[in-house]
């Protein structure tokens, strides 16, 4: 049973860490970047380097190819991201790129020839650091969103994703558009702590979960810190601390699969002698289960309503709602074999982070692969993982696309 070259992957992925690299360890490579044209420039010619093609689409999306027997059928395709969090980790996306570069080599090394092509994709702006919103290219490429919506999303400089792939020499003269496909593989870090803590080398992506984000607003009314009885106040802050917990609470009530988090607040008028008039809050909700997510929805309206009898109007507006994804039974089963034949330790997951695998499931079957990542961390600088389990979820990948690509 063929194996990746585990050293040469590890060295491409400390090659690509120097790319953006941080003091700190981390790495900042922002989408369209001149860090992020060093990177994809390197991946280009490495995979030039081993004999394979590399196009270009009008969203910056890389498509390397090694041609199967069969061009008429519908390729396999695998890839990731090469863009990263400002002060980032140095795996999050890149493994999943530079694995799938490696399963190439690999099949090279092997003089194995398949039924179907196999094309590595690098997807533009996953991460959505730079512009809003992630995983834009691989929605336009799937329909999600139109090429002019996407080239005119701006960074904070107003330079908008146009400018910015023409300032690095990477749109592509043909239209983000899906081709015809057999499977997709993504295989990732967790950026969670599951895997480590269980001691598991495999995590079998079932799912991607769900995602209702809302924006609340909080209204008292402002009054003097030390003239306004207790009795007397309408106040947004204590109000919102209430909103918190039992935000925190909806989580709780949907483990082990629920999240409900605030990102953010804004408060009015942020005086420390004042009592706050406003809060202005996020509250994001995840579940892979759309009725669950019915029901966390339910309990933050009641939880609002709740809020009226302190004085305060509790205002709730859902901004998006991101529909669950389930992957693709075929493509999990391949890789279930693969994980038995290699004698690795697998559980199966549902990834509460969203990727490019989830807009292409909607097109065509697809599954996703996770590692361990240390102590679950990820979008940070502190990002680790071991070589070990770099090479395990490679050689997972390899046979999982080996076996879809082999398919007539």
């Amino acid at each position: 049973m063929i194996r990746v070259n585990a050293a040469r992957l590890w060295s491409t992925l400390e090659m690509m860490a120097q790319i953006g690299g941080t003091p700190a360890g981390g790495v900042t490579r922002l989408a369209l970047s001149d860090e992020d044209r060093i990177a994809r420039n390197l991946l280009r010619d490495w995979a030039q380097e081993a004999g394979f093609n590399c196009d270009v689409d009008s969203m910056g999306n890389m498509f390397i190819r090694r041609a199967g027997k069969n061009p008429t059928l519908a390729p396999v395709i695998t890839g990731s991201h090469v863009d990263s969090q400002p002060l980032g980790g140095n795996y999050d996306g890149i493994y999943g790129v530079m694995a799938g570069l490696e399963l190439l080599r690999t099949l090279n090394d092997n003089q194995l020839e398949t039924e179907r092509d196999i094309v590595l994709i690098n997807w533009t702006n996953e991460e959505g650091a730079r512009f809003a919103p992630a995983m834009l290219a691989s929605g336009v490429w799937t329909g999600q969103f139109s090429e002019e919506y996407a080239h005119a999303r701006a960074d904070r400089d107003g330079i908008n994703v146009g400018e910015a792939l023409d300032a690095i020499g990477y749109r592509g003269e043909h239209p983000a558009r899906a081709f015809p496909i057999h499977a997709c593989y993504e295989l990732h870090i967790e950026q969670g702590p599951i895997l480590e803590d269980d001691a598991i080398d495999i995590g079998l992506v079932r799912a991607a979960m769900g995602q209702r984000w809302f924006t609340i607003t909080l209204d008292g009314f402002a009054a003097h810190a030390g003239t306004t009885p207790m009795h007397s106040r309408r106040d947004a802050l204590t109000a919102f601390a209430e909103l918190a917990l039992k935000v925190e609470a909806i989580g709780y009530q949907h483990v082990p699969d629920g999240r409900a988090t605030i990102g953010m607040a804004n408060v009015t008028p942020n005086s420390r002698n004042v009592v706050p008039s406003r809060v202005v809050c996020s509250v994001e909700f995840r579940h892979p289960q759309i009725e669950a997510l019915d029901a966390m929805e339910a309990a933050l309206y009641q939880a609002a309503k709740h809020i009226a009898a302190r004085g305060v109007n509790a205002d709730v507006e859902r901004i998006f709602d991101y529909a669950p994804i389930a992957f693709d039974a075929a493509c999990l089963a391949r890789s279930e074999e693969a994980v038995a034949a290699l004698g690795y330790s697998a559980i199966p997951m549902v990834s509460g982070a969203g990727h490019d695998t989830c807009y292409v499931s909607k097109i065509a079957p697809a599954s996703m692969i996770f590692i361990p990542c240390e102590k679950g961390i990820s979008h940070n600088e502190a990002e680790r993982i071991l070589p070990e389990w770099s090479e395990k979820g490679a050689n997972v990948l390899l046979h999982s696309v080996l076996n879809a690509a082999q398919e007539n």
